[in-house]
């Protein structure tokens, strides 16, 4: 028997705020949170991009130093959001602790910061320096840490899921959270993502000549998806953290319901571990449809993957235009944030509910002219009253992997 699940509690920390007002208010004014880039005093000298998706505000974090022990930048960040979402959610200890809770939740490294240390030891000529290595500090840089580290602060005791897919990381982990509650699981499942500062995703994609570098100097007028005048893009940090419940527990608790999930697809291109395909992409927006049980023209929004580079942001438009045609209206959020990374799809996801519950969509910002390439699909080129019934997310990550996500407001 198929479950319906539902969201029932969120927190993010992404560069354009954290709360659900300060994240309002940049969609709204059209404030980016793209900055530029802090020297790291290694890679940064190297790179032509300068600009990067920044939290530069402070975080209060009250962990207790059992728990600090073996947390990287990035798993602070997850338990930051872990912890806000536990405490909003009005779930006791008792079931937390029960194993009817589980975790998917991943990053796109680990944490590169405390990778960096365990090479600095690995590469010195003191032996002294390589014998201080010790289990801690793979904790701290292992791939799954996030959800490790989640687990052990919350005393989580049901599955533990991990995924670590470049881009659709955390799309992938609310995926795979919600087909655990559907086919009964698990009753409910804490699904997110992070990634953490760090200049060598920056590096990587700067080598393949795919970030932006002609708006160093103007940090706020870039990334520009399906814009005419993008040229690549932008990388950030941040995580986000979204609670899936079976329906009739969280009816029965009287929990707050944000939203229900009613489809979810994943596929692989099968070919290019790089480039995007137009086949693989518009197959997974066909199988998430047909997953939901809708047809096309029930979607009201897309929250495009649109990364601003030269041919994904086509081979998207293309795809949308084949399945949707131009019905939904097609936002990129990411021109706020830039490219989070392993959290975008959840922090995607979560500016969706705060889309659908307050009734608008922002503009892309920068989308000042569209690339006539890109034009036969509805872009948001100002912001719009809207009543979202029914909205997707969909990402598309390194390895070919793809992901589309559909929400439905509940009523």
């Amino acid at each position: 028997m198929e479950r319906r699940v539902v969201i029932t509690s969120c927190a993010a920390i992404t560069p354009i705020g954290r709360t659900k007002d300060e994240i309002i208010h940049h969609l709204i004014n059209g404030v980016s949170g793209v900055k530029p880039l802090r020297d790291d005093g290694l890679l940064t000298q190297h790179m032509h991009s300068r600009v990067f998706g920044t939290v530069d505000y402070p975080i209060e974090y009250d962990f207790k130093r059992q728990f600090k022990k073996t947390m990287g930048p990035v798993s602070y960040y997850a338990c930051q959001v872990a912890k806000e979402v536990l405490e909003n959610s009005g779930l006791t200890q008792d079931f937390i602790s029960s194993g009817k809770l589980g975790v998917a939740f991943g990053s796109t490294h680990g944490s590169p910061t405390s990778q960096r240390e365990i090479y600095r030891c690995f590469f010195s000529e003191s032996n002294a320096k390589l014998s201080s290595i010790g289990a801690v500090d793979y904790l701290k840089s292992m791939v799954h840490t996030t959800a490790a580290n989640i687990t052990k602060m919350f005393s989580i005791k049901g599955r533990v899921i991990s995924s670590s897919t470049a881009c659709t990381t955390s799309s992938q982990s609310i995926g795979f959270g919600y087909e655990m509650v559907k086919y009964g699981l698990q009753d409910a499942m804490l699904c997110g993502g992070a990634d953490e500062y760090d200049t060598t995703t920056v590096a990587v994609f700067d080598n393949l000549l795919a970030c932006s570098t002609r708006y160093n100097q103007t940090p706020h007028l870039t990334p520009r998806p399906f814009d005419v005048q993008r040229d690549g893009l932008v990388v950030g940090e941040g995580a986000g953290a979204i609670l899936l419940e079976d329906y009739t527990m969280a009816k029965k608790r009287g929990a707050t319901i944000l939203a229900e999930i009613i489809g979810f697809s994943c596929n692989n291109n099968g070919g290019d571990l790089i480039l995007p395909s137009l086949d693989g992409i518009s197959e997974t927006m066909r199988l998430g449809l047909e997953n939901a049980k809708i047809s096309p023209d029930a979607v009201d929004c897309i929250s495009a993957h649109a990364t601003s580079t030269k041919i994904g942001d086509v081979i998207e438009a293309q795809a949308i235009d084949r399945v949707y045609g131009n019905h939904p209206v097609v936002v990129g959020l990411k021109s706020y944030t830039g490219h989070t990374m392993g959290s975008c799809g959840a922090i995607e996801t979560i500016i969706q509910l705060y889309m659908m519950e307050k009734g608008f969509i922002p503009k892309t910002l920068n989308l000042d002219k569209i690339d006539e390439r890109c034009a036969m699909i509805q872009h948001a080129t100002q912001v719009m009253e809207k009543d979202i019934r029914i909205s997707s997310v969909q990402n598309f990550a390194f390895g070919g992997v793809n992901t589309c996500l559909i929400f439905k407001k509940h009523q």
